[in-house]
Formats: C-alpha cells, structure tokens, sequence
C-alpha cells in the first residue's frame, strides 16, 4: 500500500453524498438484508451528540475511499456519575479496497485526533480480531456493562479502548448507545429510494 497517495481529511458537506453511497455499498447485505447505515450518518450529522472535528474521510488518488466518524455519550457509572465518552462509527473501506490496511489506517488517525481532543475512551460494537490490532479489548475487561444485553449473553461485540491511560480505573456501569443510532425501517426505506436500485440478500451469518 502505497501512502503517498492517501489523504485523510475532514468530511465536507459537498461530500456528503458520495460519502452516503460509499456506506451503501459496503454495509449492503452485511449485517441485514440490504442497509441502514448510510441513513444513520445522514440523520447523525444533525445530531447534538455528532463531532464535527472528528469527521473524516479517507481519499485515494483523489476519490473518498472510506471514512470515520464520532459521537459523544456517556457511561452511566454505578456510582451515579455519567462519565463522558466517545462512541464510533459507522467507519467503512471502500468493498474493492478492504483488508489491505486502508482500514487500520484510518482507524489509527481517527483515534489519535480524538485523543488530541481530549476524549477519554471510546466504546464500540465490533469485531476483535480488526479493532484488537489498534488498542481495542472487551469492554467487560473494564467493568462496562452493554445495556439492554441480559446478564450472562455474549458481549465479545462490545470494545472499548482508553485514549487516556487508566481512565477508566474505578469506573463500573452501562453504556448507553446515542439515540441518534436508532432509526426506523420505514425511515430508511424511503431514504434509500433516493439511490440506485440494489437487490436485497437474506445471506448466512447476517445479524438481524
């Protein structure tokens, strides 16, 4: 992989749509039958909870090949307190260009910026074996609990990574996922009509 030709910059509104499509494409029929993901960020961006400066986007040779983004929540500490954190996503490659550390590069910057920013940790549902490579563990390793998950269910989705060392040290409590993630099917569905067509796919391992 050659990084002279990579720029990663912030997203611009001019961009917005080109960045909606690039998720289409590589969130369709991955978690679901067809996608809801391009819809959340476009719904995110309004979103109070939305960080400007930690919106990026990923360019190859000129043309947006991935992207990054951040929300701040918070977890809401068995002690009474909230305690500020940052979650992320949706972050995506490009399908033609995945696995070939584009990801991982992306991911590295994006969490190093929001490290600059101060933010002490971020929490996030994903797959170990990728976000492992960049400082992610479970978040059980923390005392943070997922919320809405029964105690006892498999929570090996669930990742957090301090941005600053020992941040987390004596906090135990629940992570509330931003409100803005959650969107209805009907919302979606006619959000998507706006792009080309595509055919929808119930494939194996999909989670809903």
């Amino acid at each position: 992989m050659n990084r002279d030709d990579i720029v990663i910059r912030l997203e611009k509104e001019e961009d917005y749509r080109e960045v909606e499509s690039l998720i289409r494409e590589s969130f369709w029929n991955v978690y679901r039958p067809g996608c809801s993901e391009h819809y959340v960020i476009h719904t995110l961006r309004n979103d109070n909870a939305f960080i400007k400066e930690l919106d990026f986007v990923m360019e190859k040779d000129g043309k947006i090949i991935g992207q990054n983004m951040f929300m701040k929540t918070v977890i809401k500490a068995d002690n009474g307190v909230d305690v500020p954190v940052l979650t992320m996503g949706p972050i995506c490659i490009t399908p033609e260009l995945k696995r070939k550390g584009y990801g991982k590069m992306l991911l590295d910057y994006s969490l190093e910026k929001a490290k600059n920013f101060g933010f002490g940790a971020v929490l996030f549902e994903g797959n170990i074996d990728f976000y492992g490579k960049s400082g992610f563990d479970y978040a059980r390793k923390f005392g943070i609990r997922y919320h809405d998950l029964p105690e006892g269910a498999d929570s090996s989705f669930f990742l957090c990574r301090e941005l600053i060392p020992r941040y987390l040290d004596g906090v135990t409590g629940v992570y509330l996922t931003p409100s803005g993630y959650y969107v209805s099917d009907s919302d979606v569905e006619k959000f998507d009509k706006n792009f080309p067509e595509k055919q929808k796919l119930k494939l194996p391992g999909q989670l809903f």
